[in-house]
């Protein structure tokens, strides 16, 4: 889902909080993984680990009920951690990589099937939307005539974001409400486009539901299905997956996500909920460490070949949404403070978080918190996933 809507819509200023502590290191099978059990976490040798002090500080200074994560580092090991706590009505502990709301992270899974359609000869990058949706987008300086495919995965479109219709404007109410793809379409068109296509740049959800329809028009196959068959299933990512319709639990364990719906309220369980609302914009359930695989895989070339895969790393500056931060085809670039670039998307639904990213070399890391943050607390992620990177 958009990483900027969803602040708007619990009507609070962007991002972070206030709540707990963690961490100590254990070492199985070639895993070392943090449990939230001190506030200040060491390898062998007393130094302190980068990555478990930044969810420390992430529970403790920014009042978020936990964070996990799952670093690939130089060495090849992967690193799990947690800090806070998984349930605060009980106290449990935070699951070890456990299972969490994607957000728009789903739009990568999206934005690959589409490139594959592609490479199979299926789909037109530069073909419009009304190659394959004729007279679906119209609407105020809305004409899927003008707007390519390509212009849908690249936030180019000037399609305006459903997500600030006003039966969206709080996510308490539709926490189980069903919506077909053309109800969140409707909710885009009686907006004014935001800008004529191919002219600037904007993050918006509703650019992803179009690439949905267009993978089930192509395939005659729910679009689900097809994530599933051709990148969950393909790669082996055993902990993801896009919930059918009307699933609004998570399978596996996990921590629970939390919803503040104003700056003063109590944090409210939005664990379940109807992911129709988010459908190919931000549906999946996944863990850190299958995003890491996710992600890795991209650009190591076993999900789209040579020509597709260089297009979606084509990208345009969308400083909207950081320093340096560039836009390809479902996938973000950023500088890294120790030079070189990550690759990723990042994904917010209401009661998660999750911002990754993967190197050419093979490093990978994706840093997920139960609550949304506010502005602070969004930087101190960013800060986290560097550290993480860069250590």
């Amino acid at each position: 889902m958009n990483e900027h809507v969803q602040h708007h819509r619990t009507h609070r200023p962007r991002r972070g909080r206030r709540a707990l502590a963690a961490a100590v290191a254990t070492v199985a099978a070639g895993v070392v993984a943090a449990t939230a059990l001190a506030p200040t976490a060491a390898f062998a040798g007393g130094k302190p680990d980068s990555v478990q002090s930044s969810l420390n500080a992430l529970v403790k200074d920014d009042g978020l009920p936990a964070a996990l994560a799952s670093v690939k580092g130089r060495d090849g090991r992967t690193r799990t951690y947690t800090a806070g706590v998984g349930d605060l009505a009980t106290g449990a502990k935070v699951p070890m990589d456990g299972q969490i709301r994607a957000g728009s992270n789903t739009k990568t899974f999206t934005a690959v099937v589409i490139l594959q359609l592609v490479a199979e000869g299926k789909i037109g990058l530069d073909a419009s939307v009304d190659t394959y949706l004729p007279g679906l987008l119209r609407g105020d300086g809305i004409d899927g005539r003008n707007i390519t495919v390509r212009q849908l995965l690249q936030q180019t479109s000037g399609l305006p974001d459903y997500m600030n219709a006003p039966e969206l404007s709080d996510f308490v109410p539709i926490q189980y409400r069903y919506f077909e793809p053309r109800d969140l379409l409707d909710g885009a068109l009686a907006q004014k486009a935001s800008f004529p296509p191919g002219t600037d740049w904007a993050y918006s959800n509703t650019n992803y539901v179009v690439a949905g329809l267009i993978v089930q028009k192509v395939t005659g196959r729910p679009a689900g299905e097809e994530i599933t068959k051709r990148v969950i299933d393909r790669i082996g990512l055993r902990h993801t997956y896009f919930p059918a319709p009307g699933d609004t639990r998570i399978h596996e364990a996990h921590p629970k996500g939390y919803l503040r719906n104003s700056l003063d309220a109590p944090l409210i369980d939005y664990t379940e909920m109807d992911s129709s609302m988010a459908w190919t914009s931000g549906a999946v359930v996944s863990t850190n460490t299958d995003l890491n695989t996710f992600f890795t895989a991209i650009l190591d070339g076993r999900l789209l070949p040579a020509a597709q895969l260089a297009e979606m790393r084509t990208t345009v500056p969308a400083e909207y949404l950081g320093p340096g931060v560039r836009y390809g085809l479902g996938l973000q670039s950023k500088p890294l403070s120790c030079g070189g670039l990550l690759w990723g998307h990042g994904g917010t639904t209401p009661g998660y978080r999750s911002r990754d990213g993967v190197t050419e070399d093979g490093r990978a890391a994706t840093i997920t918190v139960t609550s949304v943050p506010e502005a602070v607390g969004a930087q101190h992620m960013a800060d986290a996933l560097d550290t993480a990177l860069c250590r």
